[in-house]
């Protein structure tokens, strides 16, 4: 049922859209296979830790991934095969001292799951498609919980972050302020979400509570960000104390988008006040600014920088 429900979402397609491939992506063969191989139940669970490389692509830096017991079967660091220029310690938690000793290319990952997938295993993940791409694995079973489940008062295509299922489902923040990122962590979240349906029948549409409003009112979004446009850069465009988690490009040298998450919503509030830039509204009414950014090495740049509900 999970594997249908990511399949019919309607950003599926774009989303799982990974071709053309080039020679370097595994392709998993299970969606050809008419045998006991599709009617497999195994899942497997994982995440993983990109940085910015110097082309503007995402290269993979950890992965971690967990079976249904949640006991942990995959907790590597990998070293990226192009010269990185944002490490992005403060969300990854990892630094280039950790990359120094990696031995492990994302061949040899893929080498590692590649038996698992053969045998028909379903993948779970938050957004798993970004993990796919960096991965550079294509297969066909999978049940992504940021697809999966839904708002019930939100637009068709706002997705429930992993903190906000975490803290609405299984009742604990998976994500706390100023923490990095934990692969292993939200792999097992992940695993534990698509457990709490299939094992507890839990609901997939979930109701926004005022907690979640107003961590929601605590954001700014900023997006149509160039590739080649670091977090440094982005932490000097806005005011006040708070935190940048960055979302990679969909494709390679394309856009790529961040939150910024501030301590309450009157910081964010007064961020988005101190902005210099042209105000707007978005296509569903959101107030934004196009901003114009002055980087480091002279040229400049535009990007948006959107409040996450309306001011009233």
């Amino acid at each position: 049922m999970l594997v249908r429900l990511t399949f019919e979402h309607l950003n599926y397609p774009l989303d799982y859209l990974f071709q053309p491939y080039s020679e370097d992506w595994f392709v998993s063969d299970v969606g050809l296979k008419m045998s006991e191989v599709m009617k497999s139940t195994q899942i497997v669970a994982l995440d993983c830790e990109m940085v910015l490389c110097e082309d503007g692509t995402e290269g993979l830096v950890r992965v971690g991934a967990v079976d249904r017991d949640l006991k942990v079967v995959l907790d590597k660091f990998v070293k990226p095969d192009k010269p990185v220029v944002d490490y992005r310690a403060h969300i990854t938690g990892v630094t280039a001292e950790d990359i120094e000793n990696a031995t492990l290319s994302v061949a040899d990952i893929q080498e590692t799951l590649q038996p698992l997938l053969s045998e028909g295993t379903i993948l779970v993940g938050h957004s798993l498609n970004r993990d796919l791409q960096v991965l550079k694995i294509d297969h066909p079973k999978v049940i992504d919980t940021a697809l999966v489940f839904k708002y019930s008062n939100a637009r068709k295509l706002r997705r429930p972050s992993l903190n906000n299922l975490s803290k609405s489902i299984l009742g604990y923040e998976v994500r706390k302020v100023d923490v990095p990122h934990d692969c292993v962590h939200d792999a097992t979240a992940a695993m534990k979400l698509a457990l709490a349906v299939i094992e507890k029948r839990a609901d997939t549409t979930i109701k926004p509570s005022k907690e979640m409003l107003e961590v929601e009112k605590a954001k700014l979004f900023l997006h149509k960000i160039p590739h080649n446009v670091t977090s440094e850069e982005l932490e000097q465009l806005l005011s006040g104390k708070f935190t940048l988690d960055v979302k990679p490009a969909k494709t390679e040298r394309g856009y790529y988008c961040a939150f910024t998450v501030f301590d309450n919503s009157e910081e964010a509030d007064q961020a988005f006040e101190n902005i210099d830039g042209i105000q707007m509204t978005d296509s569903l009414g959101l107030p934004q600014k196009l901003v114009v950014l002055k980087r480091s090495s002279g040229s400049r740049a535009s990007l948006y920088v959107r409040k996450m509900v309306k001011d009233e």
